[in-house]
């Protein structure tokens, strides 16, 4: 039996929304500042046509409506581990999200890896603190850590394949509230992508290794947590391909073109790591009327004109795709 799984995410994220329209947040702090809504409205909208017309093809269509795409363990983990994948499985898997960089109108696709896996490392650097005007008398928990910082960096430029991606960022330093006072704490976070599950765990490993016995040589101590996150996306090359074509009979080829590869990440990769996968973009870009602006920022916005289009598609390709 022919089963395809159609699947969108659902959360918002804590952001002020700074837009003036009538579909505006009415939650302080909080907005669809990724698409999520417009995903889910477009799930629904499918669901609508794909019943109507229930009679017109094979098979089974599974809706997946999930939430915490937005934080680890990743949502798509927990309804996979709870059998989302299961009775019926799918034969295929397609997603979708908004992309502010692609004209309203455009869809892009990609076969193979398409997003990075994604990790968030912290780290503590610890000593006993002391005055700032004897440094000899502890271990410099700030100078320590900058020279971790750089240290961590290659890790990336001399250990992995240079032919395959992959980023380690440390985006937080946070330690010490005075002039004159060496902390006893240091606490660094950061972000490691890839797109290698062996160079991924190859490198969690190095990353521990690297930053105890740096700090330990310079007379300090340090925890290490790395936080494993979202495998990366890998789309199914028969299946991307079935979408794509599909995409273009429906749409023209001039408004389908490749997506490009992302260090990003998305927890729809569990879903490819598990059954057939294909995720695709959805144009919802609009310079003269302003619609600019990219995701997971207070102003970004979407041409609604988007959401017919992501219906229509995704209905399209629920129906016809050969799995």
């Amino acid at each position: 039996m022919r089963v395809v799984a159609l699947r969108a995410d659902m959360d918002a994220l804590p952001i002020t929304e700074e837009n003036q329209v009538d579909y505006k947040s009415i939650n302080e702090g909080i907005m669809h500042a990724c698409g999520h809504d417009v995903h889910t409205t477009v799930l629904l909208g499918a669901a609508k046509i794909l019943q109507e017309i229930k009679d017109e093809f094979e098979g089974t269509i599974k809706l997946i409506f999930q939430p915490g795409e937005e934080k680890n363990p990743g949502g798509a983990s927990l309804m996979i581990k709870d059998g989302a994948l299961e009775n019926p499985r799918p034969q295929g898997i397609f997603g979708l999200h908004v992309h502010p960089g692609l004209p309203v109108g455009r869809l892009s696709f990609r076969k193979g890896r398409v997003m990075a896996s994604a990790d968030e490392i912290y780290i503590t650097v610890k000593s006993k603190g002391g005055h700032a005007a004897a440094p000899h008398l502890t271990a410099d928990t700030i100078l320590i850590a900058s020279h971790l910082i750089v240290s961590l960096q290659q890790i990336i430029s001399r250990n992995n394949n240079p032919l395959t991606p992959s980023v380690l960022s440390i985006c937080s330093i946070q330690g010490g509230h005075t002039t004159n006072v060496i902390p006893s704490e240091v606490k660094l976070k950061g972000t490691f992508r890839a797109m290698d599950e062996e160079w991924r765990r190859k490198a969690h490993k190095l990353i521990e290794k690297q930053t105890k016995e740096l700090v330990g040589a310079m007379g300090a101590e340090a925890d290490v947590l790395i936080d494993v996150g979202y495998p990366f996306v890998d789309n199914d090359a028969a299946l991307t391909e079935a979408g794509w074509r599909l995409a273009e009979e429906y749409w023209g080829k001039d408004n389908i073109e490749e997506t490009e590869l992302r260090m990003g990440a998305e927890d729809f990769g569990y879903y490819t790591h598990v059954v057939p996968g294909c995720f695709y973009r959805l144009g919802i870009r609009n310079e003269a009327e302003g619609i600019i602006n990219n995701v997971h920022t207070p102003k970004f916005n979407i041409d609604e004109e988007a959401i017919s289009i992501g219906v229509q598609t995704m209905a399209w390709l629920g129906a016809m795709a050969k799995v």
